[in-house]
């Protein structure tokens, strides 16, 4: 049997555990000292299935943000399990709000309720339990009704910065995350959800998980916080490794043109992209009755990920032995 032969008889084996379980521990040095290319790739298990649902809570917290010159807020809600598995590594999904939002509204029972949802996929085993970050998307202009968060960094804030960088730091430094992008996905609802895809694409090495409900991918400030322009300029490595979901309600025919035309030009980049369409509108019940279709996408890459990095381990591995033999 020849070295390429054993390679794909390795990866064979790998792929028939798949769904076995995500129950290893990752021994790791801190957050901060944490390298992107050694970080384990290991997932959490949901051991508790029957009581997640009395476990899952979220916060509130506070960091002073440099990159707004102010005190700003992010909501947090930790997996099952955290406090009981020291050693363990969790993925992590950031939500942003929309219009005149805060970052309170997807776990909001009158609109998001995130935790329901996050809760039954946990128990289907479709998401693997990770950290849900809210992030503060409202810049320095307020939260106005009339204004939606500019998702950029601009005139009134750099607010790009703020969520896809300086906020994924502070996440990693307070909280046992696996560093990886490929383990960071990063989403959310209207303003975003444009929002979310802009922040994503300006910070590829944070994030590889991009989904947008209801969003939009051109912006007025012009290209370089458009999307559809945007993604243009990224990388071929970085185009490589991005998964993106979109989906929108039927009555939304705005959205729909918008989705459509991205879509075409991530398959033109050969971009891995999936575009669905519903019945519903521009209103919370259709985004509470949705977020489980973005966030099984999530789970499904974040599998394939773990799938793949691990086989790539058993390869090296094999090529170490066979060298050292």
């Amino acid at each position: 049997m020849n070295y390429k032969q054993s390679k794909l008889l390795l990866l064979f084996s790998v792929l028939t555990l798949v769904g076995c379980n995500f129950s290893q521990g990752v021994v790791a040095k801190p957050p901060q000292q944490q390298d992107l290319q050694t970080t384990p790739s290991v997932l959490p298990t949901q051991r508790n299935t029957s009581n997640s649902a009395t476990l899952l809570t979220y916060k509130i917290e506070t960091y002073d943000s440099q990159a707004m010159g102010a005190s700003r807020t992010y909501g947090v809600s930790l997996p099952p399990g955290y406090e009981q598995n020291p050693k363990q590594r969790y993925p992590v999904i950031f939500l942003l709000h929309g219009g005149h939002g805060s970052p309170s509204d997807w776990f909001n029972q009158n609109k998001g309720k995130a935790l329901k949802t996050v809760e039954q996929l946990y128990t289907t085993g479709k998401l693997p339990p990770s950290i849900i970050i809210t992030p503060d998307g409202n810049d320095k202009r307020g939260s106005s009704p009339y204004r939606d968060p500019a998702y950029i960094d601009g005139p009134n804030g750099k607010v790009s910065t703020a969520v896809g960088d300086e906020l994924v730091k502070v996440v990693q430094s307070r909280y046992r995350t696996l560093t990886n992008p490929d383990f960071w996905a990063i989403g959310g609802l209207s303003s975003g959800g444009w929002g979310a895809i802009n922040v994503g694409l300006h910070n590829v090495d944070h994030f590889s998980i991009l989904f947008s409900h209801s969003g939009y991918f051109r912006d007025k400030s012009g290209p370089a916080n458009s999307p559809i322009s945007y993604i243009k300029t990224i990388p071929l490595q970085a185009q490589k490794r991005l998964r993106i979901y979109l989906d929108s309600g039927t009555s939304d025919i705005e959205e729909i043109d918008e989705a459509e035309r991205f879509t075409k030009v991530l398959n033109k980049l050969k971009i891995q992209n999936s575009f669905r369409q519903f019945p519903g509108s521009h209103t919370w019940q259709y985004w509470r009755e949705h977020l489980a279709d973005s966030l099984t996408f999530v789970g499904e890459q974040f599998r394939a990920s773990k799938i793949a990095r691990r086989a790539d381990d058993l390869s090296v591995n094999h090529q170490n032995n066979t060298q050292n033999n």
